[in-house]
């Protein structure tokens, strides 16, 4: 068999394992694309994009900051004195500040899921005003929660003190969260699930 035989040989072969290939696809009992709101898939996407938000809202703190003549890392200090209690006020460790800056991006990822599960799930072809009016209350919420729910009797009980609550004016931590909630309806279609159809695919390597 020569080198042109060998070719056709190996072409004809290809051919036949996509053919293969294709009637698997088609004959498997997994259903793709998956049946239904895709839940895991919106999970990891609200993550992603929730991380997306806290870079943001972080980035808005930094240069407000800034503005106001405070130090930018002021806010991961305020956050910080929840484990550090008041001596996060004067850390001057950048591995501790970069620490903080990392737990405050980790806590946007996992917020960014139930705003991307809402938007995906029950706001997907909604206009841009409901979907506005959609994530600035949930981003209300959030900082309602965070600040007169949660923090405001837990780090007292834990440590001794509401060094978050009272550190931080009412006004910049509400729009701390609502910058975040606007970023999450900004880059939210970046999180469509849209099906990659690889019975397209095959078909198209067996017509060639």
């Amino acid at each position: 068999m020569d080198r042109s035989e060998k070719l056709k040989e190996l072409d004809r072969l290809r051919r036949e394992a996509a053919r293969i290939e294709l009637e698997l696809v088609q004959t498997s009992d997994a259903a793709w694309p998956p049946r239904g709101y895709y839940l895991s898939y919106h999970i990891m996407a609200g993550m992603v994009l929730g991380f997306v938000g806290a870079c943001s809202s972080l980035l808005f703190n930094i240069v407000g900051s800034v503005i106001v003549e405070q130090d930018p890392l002021q806010l991961i200090r305020v956050y910080l004195t929840f484990p550090m209690e008041e001596t996060a006020f004067e850390v001057s460790s950048g591995f501790v500040l970069a620490s903080g800056c990392g737990l405050y991006l980790c806590t946007g990822a996992l917020f960014g899921v139930p705003f991307h599960l809402l938007l995906s799930k029950f706001f997907p072809k909604a206009g841009i005003m409901t979907r506005f009016l959609a994530v600035s209350i949930m981003g209300l919420s959030l900082w309602c929660l965070n600040f007169y729910v949660l923090l405001s009797w837990l780090q007292p009980l834990w440590f001794g003190g509401s060094w978050i609550v009272d550190s931080i004016p009412w006004w910049v931590a509400m729009l701390t969260h609502l910058v975040f909630a606007w970023t999450m309806l900004l880059v939210d279609r970046w999180g469509s699930f849209v099906a990659y159809d690889s019975t397209q695919s095959h078909a198209g390597e067996v017509v060639s």
